[in-house]
């Protein structure tokens, strides 16, 4: 099984938007941009959302059904570990292996040793690798950090990928490996020492997530610099190409980019350089795709902005419950939020003014979007009440998401289809 070159990663917390997020494909393909939907749902959102794995695989293939999708399409087992992959074997067909809470464990030291031997010995002299500004030399020390930093995370990959492989067979799902949700990121000669581990451990990769400067929080844009950020994200393309062709790695190997969605920051930069390395990409995630519900109920009349101000009234009660699992992901400014008798005395149109992701709109607040975003988990406990105003409200709600999937991302990220 093959990753296209450009694909998007699409999440959907209640299920009911997957025809509306693929029109946002379908209409991208008619405009020249071939870019493979993959639906994607974490153990931790099913486990809050009280939906199993097997719901995105039945929500992804009615939508294709429905609106005759011929092109490739994928289920995402989203950051899984050992002890939450085996709920996701039957329905997913691509796994995103979270390795970030192994990082910076220690390999066994004779393991460790061995590895560092055998890289040292092939990465003897500097590396002439095409895109990058000057050779990249490793040493026996660089290769000895970053060993004990990452070797440990790439067995347990390996591990994994080795149990998925025995359920579904060789090559069979897509493997991808995520290091973005740690503290530090990852120089091009750490991504060329980290895939070398990956080479030595035998592992298929298709696509790695690292991590790159700057801020990357849920739902907002991005806080940091986008030139930085470009010249990472071409080096690392750089690296992965280099390491493609000289250490075996899968020739379809691609950089994603987990983006918390909205980065609208980085787009341009991403789009030109996809443009001038005519590289792949996938991107995970974009749409936002809860908050366009909930900013769309806000504005379908009474009921639907009763529920999204109930939903903020209970969210401020409850902060340190939603914020917590979230926390390296989010930046909320307490103060900047509205009080709850405030926002009870908002219009829908002040309501969806705060939390749509408009930076142009002085009454765009990022700290509320934030805590909305974290919210979900209330909605989902306020059980058939909300899923009947979603489905009371679907015609509107889904042209929201489909809009802003197709005209805030998938123009913005990814250039039209070129001969490689």
């Amino acid at each position: 099984m093959q990753l296209p070159r450009f694909s998007l990663g699409i999440g959907d917390r209640f299920g009911r938007q997957g025809r509306a997020q693929l029109k946002a494909f379908v209409r991208a393909k008619d405009l020249g941009l071939a870019v493979s939907p993959v639906w994607n749902k974490s153990f931790r959102e099913h486990k809050t959302i009280g939906s199993h794995p097997e719901d995105v695989r039945r929500e992804a293939d009615e939508a294709v059904a429905a609106l005759q999708w011929k092109e490739p399409y994928f289920v995402d087992a989203d950051h899984i570990q050992s002890k939450t992959v085996d709920a996701f074997l039957a329905p997913s067909d691509f796994f995103t292996i979270d390795v970030a809470d192994s990082i910076g464990r220690a390999p066994a030291p004779d393991d460790g040793k061995a590895f560092t031997d055998r890289l040292s010995r092939r990465l003897f002299a500097p590396l002439d690798i095409p895109g990058l500004s000057q050779p990249l030399a490793v040493s026996r020390e660089q290769i000895e950090a970053v060993t004990a930093r990452y070797l440990n995370p790439i067995r347990e990959a390996g591990r994994i990928y080795r149990h998925i492989e025995a359920a579904k067979g060789k090559r069979n799902f897509i493997t991808e490996v995520s290091m973005d949700e740690t503290d530090q990121p990852q120089s091009p000669r750490e991504l060329l020492i980290i895939l070398a581990a990956a080479a030595d451990e035998g592992l298929p990769l298709q696509t790695i997530a690292p991590k790159f400067s700057g801020r990357f929080n849920k739902g907002v844009e991005f806080v940091g610099s986008a030139e930085v950020f470009e010249r990472e994200f071409e080096e690392d393309l750089c690296v992965i190409e280099f390491m493609t062709r000289e250490f075996g790695l899968p020739k379809d190997l691609k950089l994603s980019v987990h983006s918390g969605s909205d980065k609208f920051a980085l787009y341009p930069a991403i789009q030109r350089v996809l443009r001038r390395k005519g590289a792949s990409l996938h991107v995970k995630t974009a749409g936002t795709t809860w908050l366009e519900e909930l900013t769309g109920l806000a504005a379908s009349g009474k009921p639907g902005l009763d529920m999204a101000k109930a939903i903020f009234s209970e969210a401020t009660g409850r902060y340190e419950e939603l914020v917590g699992p979230y926390a390296t992901v989010i930046d909320i400014d307490k103060a900047s939020l509205p009080t709850i008798t405030t926002l009870a005395s908002w219009t829908s149109e002040q309501f969806v003014a705060a939390v749509s992701h408009n930076q142009s709109n002085p009454d765009y607040n990022p700290s509320l979007r934030q805590l909305l975003h974290v919210g979900y988990k209330l909605a989902a406990e306020k059980g058939q009440d909300f899923l009947r105003l979603l489905d009371e409200h679907q015609e509107s709600i889904g042209a929201r998401v489909t809009e802003n999937l197709l005209d805030r991302h998938l123009k913005c990220i990814f250039p039209k289809e070129e001969p490689l």
